[in-house]
């Protein structure tokens, strides 16, 4: 039987500026923005109500441009436990909660003026993704997998899943059994990135995959009651975030290609192969979930067919034969994807 965790309530608040944030959170929900952004956001304002706290600092009112600059600074030269000072990419994710919330209580007149209105923000550099796999050594790390153990199969399917669509972790853990259309090629991304559905077209390789993890491993894992989630743990549970990402990084392990990385690493990896195979970068755009690539044209709808016929012409696994596009993909274009990905990479890992 699955034991399910009470949510424990919020403690009452003991401050002004702490009841706003209490505030802040309600408003959020009502607005529809998804949990792990809420769980973010209300992480990072809770450690700076603290900060604030510690200072004798109450009241909203209180919290003044200087003092947030100050915030800033302490954040600049904060040291974690073994010396080492946070990363600007850190900074940067701590600060920007202050700058929605501040909004917020302006635009709902509990403040008179936005003292975060100017913060400026810490510059972040975007390096380009380094563990790019080839299809070689995918199928390396496919290949890690003891497909006649239920969790090996299952660990394969997952794996082919994430290399032929390129979803997100928290997408692949949130697949339900009838988002799956297999007849017709495609998986249905509930609330993705941003909240936004859409549908990704799936190959036929990991469509075979998928469905003998569905008939043969799925049942001896699964107890109930049945969520109808695709993916399960060996206590028949939906995958946790960290769970996922360590059951991928073990496969990739496990195949000694001298890599590093997990989920996101297959998502660069299938749209840094299909850009190769000379796939247009607006419909990678598309099946990746992007609203929009920084630097390229504004975004430009396709259809789900479309998206089918570049997926089944330009992806490793499906393109065996085929002769790569006389449209390849320019390095500029390549180095653009590549560095919105690790962007939204990190943005995951904060989360």
């Amino acid at each position: 039987m699955r034991v399910v965790k009470k949510r424990k309530p919020d403690a009452v608040p003991s401050t002004p500026l702490e009841a706003m944030l209490h505030e802040f959170k309600r408003s959020q929900t009502v607005e529809n923005y998804s949990e792990q952004t809420i769980s973010n956001r209300t992480f990072h304002l809770a450690t700076f109500v603290q900060w604030c706290q510690e200072r004798g600092l109450t009241d909203p009112a209180e919290v003044t441009r200087p003092v947030l600059e100050r915030y800033q600074r302490h954040l600049f030269h904060y040291r974690k436990k073994n010396g080492e000072p946070m990363s600007f990419r850190s900074q940067h994710s701590r600060l920007s909660p202050l700058r929605v919330w501040f909004r917020w209580m302006t635009r709902k007149n509990y403040l008179l003026h936005n003292p975060a209105s100017e913060l400026v923000l810490p510059r972040l550099n975007r390096p380009l993704p380094k563990n790019i796999l080839t299809a070689s050594e995918v199928e390396q790390v496919m290949t890690t997998c003891d497909i006649h153990d239920p969790t090996g199969l299952r660990d394969r399917a997952i794996l082919e899943v994430l290399y032929s669509t390129g979803i997100r972790r928290m997408e692949i853990i949130a697949l339900k059994l009838y988002d799956l259309a297999l007849d017709r090629g495609v998986v249905y991304v509930r609330e993705g990135k941003g909240g936004r559905d859409r549908y990704v077209p799936i190959g036929a390789r990991a469509i075979q995959w998928l469905r003998k993890y569905i008939d043969e491993a799925r049942p001896q894992l699964v107890s109930e009651p049945d969520d109808m989630t695709v993916f399960i743990t060996s206590f028949g549970e939906p995958f946790s975030r960290n769970h996922m990402s360590q059951s991928v990084k073990d496969r990739i392990d496990a195949a000694n290609l001298g890599r590093t990385g997990a989920c996101h690493l297959f998502r660069h990896t299938m749209a840094t192969l299909m850009l190769e195979n000379g796939a247009d970068i607006r419909h990678i755009q598309e099946i990746l979930g992007h609203v929009k690539l920084e630097t390229t044209q504004i975004y430009t709808h396709v259809s789900i067919r479309a998206l089918q016929q570049v997926h089944a012409s330009t992806h490793p696994a499906e393109a065996h034969g085929k002769s790569k596009s006389k449209n390849a993909a320019s390095i500029a274009e390549l180095e653009e994807l590549l560095a919105t990905l690790r962007a939204e990479e990190d943005n995951d890992s904060s989360e």
